[in-house]
Parts: C-alpha cells; structure tokens; sequence
C-alpha cells in the first residue's frame, strides 16, 4: 500500500509520513517489536540519552492519573557511546527516521554527548533542554531563554545533525524559550515535554515519588499542549513537531492544522501499541476522503 499523500520533508529529512514516536515510550523499538509495527511510522525518537549512561530514579516511577500518566523515570539509558554500538542498528532496520533524544546534566555533557553522535547513523538530533524528572540539567535549561539559547547555540555548532530542540511546557514563558532557541539555530523545535505534576499517598502521608515532584502526559494535557504548540507556532518560522496527550486522529490533525509539521506520539501507546500504526491508517484515509495531494495542504490552516 502506498502512502504516498503522508510523505514529509521534516529538517531535511524525507519522512514516510508525520507521525513518530515520542522520546521515552518505545524505548529503542526493541520492546514494541511484537506489539505494534514501527516500521511504519515516520520515525522513532531514542529514549533520552546521556554521555555517560544512568540508572535512573530510585522509588516509584509511574502513576497514573485520570486520563493520564505521571512518571519519573530519570533519563535511565545505557549512554551514547552503548547506545550507537548496541542500539541504533537495531533501530535503523526499522526503516524509519531515528531521531537521538540528546539529554544531559551539564553544559559539557551535552556538547560531548553531539560530538560522540556525529559519526552516528542518525537522521536528527533531538536537544532534551526540558525533562522535569532530574535534579540537575534537562530542564534548567529550557525554561530561560538565555540559557536555552546558550546551549542550543554550542551543541549547534559541534553537531553535524539537524537540531531539534526539545523545549518544556513549564517555562514561564515558552513563546520567549521558542524565540531564543530560533535564534540560536535551531533548526526545528518539538513540544511540548511533560507538565511538573504531583502525586501522594494518602495512606503513607507521602508524596508517591522520591523527587516529589514528576511529569505529567496523556490526554489530560491535550488541549493545552495544542494552545502552546499554536503559540509557538505563530511566533517562529521554523519547524514544529507536536506532542502532547495525541491518542486520535483529531488530536493528530488538530496538531498539523495549529501548525506542527508532524506529530510525536507518547503516552497512549503505553494503553494502545498499535496507536500509531493505526494513526497513520487513518491520516491517510483522511487525505483521501478529501482529495488531498499531501497532508501538508492541513498544516497551519488555522
């Protein structure tokens, strides 16, 4: 079957369609191999990397919500270096755009982490200057403009990839973040990461994780992730991908017509593998249902 009306030119990189896998939800595509076809989406972001590798968060990491899912993961990955060696071939069998989720608990981490990946078979590099759930790093960075900028600005010039960066919804002010990383030279924005959320045992007297604190996704956080990602897109000139609690092709097309070139899905597949299998179906049957040529006409209509 030809999907020919959902081919997308994202960052220079010719996508079979705008739907990918989010950062931290399919890990490496090793663990949905038998539960869902990733073969058939656009691509798939790694789960977020560090130069050195960690073990992530003690205690409790997921919790889930009324329509949603809180989680403090910690970054948990094998580090750059395990993941080219032992990672992306398998992910590059798959077919599709890999994109490396790029995290890191320092400036100088960060810059050596790119440097490692630039003799790696990747398509994009994605900067993660906003996950909520370490205790130093990831989002420091992403919620001041300057030093989103900053560090944007010097993994820029060392890394010979596409930059992607990832910005958080918890900056007081996203659109100014948006702006600066622009600037700086992004090549191409994604949002939005999780929302600061809190969970506690009653029982216990307690808060459920260890850092008290966790990141919130899922459709609960849907219609605001829309409004940020329509913000952010009117303000920039250069490519979005949308995230944010996507679980229908409306959430999917929503997203496209607010103004993101495609769409990174997450959380829903954790209750639906096969959801973005399935979203790709149905994009496709949404162009022909009317007459579209590519599904590019939708993007940025509103």
């Amino acid at each position: 079957m030809s999907y020919e009306p959902l081919v997308t030119e994202f960052l220079g990189v010719t996508l079979k369609n705008p739907v990918l896998a989010a950062s931290g939800t399919v890990g490496f595509g090793r663990e949905y191999e038998t539960l869902a076809s990733l073969s058939k989406l656009g691509g798939i972001c790694s789960k977020g990397l560090t130069l050195n590798g960690s073990l992530g968060n003690d205690g409790p990491r997921i919790y889930e919500t009324p329509a949603g899912l809180l989680n403090s993961i910690g970054l948990e990955n094998p580090g750059v270096e395990r993941f080219i060696k032992e990672e992306l071939p398998f992910m590059r069998s798959l077919g599709c755009a890999v994109i490396a989720n790029l995290g890191g608990h320092s400036e100088t981490e960060y810059i050596k982490g790119a440097s490692l990946l630039n003799d790696a078979e990747i398509d994009i590099l994605e900067l993660n200057i906003s996950c909520p759930n370490i205790l130093d790093g990831g989002m420091a960075f992403g919620i001041d403009p300057k030093s989103a900028a900053d560090i944007t600005k010097k993994v820029k010039a060392e890394s010979c990839h596409p930059l992607l960066v990832k910005l958080t919804p918890n900056a007081p002010d996203l659109i100014a973040v948006a702006a600066a990383c622009e600037e700086a030279g992004a090549d191409g924005l994604s949002l939005v990461n999780t929302f600061l959320g809190m969970a506690i045992d009653t029982k216990l007297r307690k808060p459920v994780f260890n850092n008290v604190y966790a990141g919130l996704s899922g459709p609960a956080v849907f219609p605001i992730a829309l409004r940020m990602v329509h913000e952010v897109c009117k303000a920039v000139s250069i490519p979005v991908a949308g995230i944010g609690g996507i679980a229908t092709r409306e959430d999917a097309l929503s997203f496209l017509m607010a103004g993101a070139s495609v769409v990174q899905v997450g959380s829903m597949t954790f209750a639906a593998p096969d959801t973005m299998a399935n979203l790709v179906d149905e994009l496709y049957d949404y162009c022909k249902l009317n007459a579209l040529e590519n599904i590019r006409q939708i993007v940025g209509i509103l």
